[in-house]
């Protein structure tokens, strides 16, 4: 073939047309972080499926590091629903005035509602993938576990779930409550349900806690 000649599209390969654009333009609007859930369960077999969609993630030197844990037993909820209350009592008095105010009126966790509870860990000693593209970043192992976090929350949006990220605990007791190797890192705790409401715009946005920064703002031309 030719330089500059476009390459035939492969049989095989998937076109995504402006209607797809558009439904995947929807799906990036109304994903959000959920924090009121309805207790209606989700299926083992669906969970599942997220859980291997989350897996197709890109990772550096396809190191693959994340681990998924199910947080299902009484004993384990109830130790990270006490380590966030500790965190969140602390969070709370780091805050004066009128953002103290709004922090408490903010329901911050759906660990008492939300039926499914997952962790996701970072494997730090994996040896998959051999080091390859770690040598000078190596934060890119923790980005790869990221990256497929991300990807759960698409994926769980797509199936009319909603994906809240509990951010307010201690991973170090995280970690022991849930019985989990010392090296492996919390990268993000879970909840996972069918939300009571949806909205296409950030709740703490509404909320008046933050705005929205400009696109121009976020962008630095060299």
């Amino acid at each position: 073939m030719k330089p500059g000649t476009i390459q035939p599209i492969q049989p095989n390969r998937p076109v995504f047309d402006e209607t797809f654009r558009q439904h995947f333009e929807n799906l990036l609007k109304w994903r959000r972080d959920v924090r009121s859930f309805r207790p209606d369960p989700v299926d083992a077999r669906l969970l599942e499926h997220l859980i291997c969609l989350a897996s197709l993630a890109p990772s550096v030197g396809y190191s693959q590091p994340w681990r998924f844990v199910l947080v299902e037993s009484p004993e384990c909820r109830e130790s990270i629903r006490a380590n966030f209350e500790k965190c969140n009592r602390d969070a709370l008095n780091s805050y004066a005035g009128e953002k103290a105010r709004l922090y408490a009126s903010l329901k911050l966790a759906g660990l008492r509602d939300a039926p499914v509870q997952l962790a996701i860990f970072l494997s730090q000693k994996t040896h998959h993938g051999s080091g390859l593209g770690r040598f000078t970043m190596p934060e890119t192992l923790e980005y790869s576990a990221v990256l497929a976090v991300h990807t759960l929350w698409l994926a769980s949006r797509t199936y009319g779930l909603g994906l809240g990220w509990v951010s307010i605990l201690d991973p170090v007791e995280v970690n022991r409550g849930l019985n989990i190797p010392h090296d492996w890192k919390l990268i993000a705790y879970l909840c996972i349900g069918y939300p009571k409401e949806d909205n296409s715009s950030p709740e703490l946005f509404r909320r008046g806690w933050e705005e929205t920064l400009p696109i121009r703002q976020m962008i630095v031309k060299r």
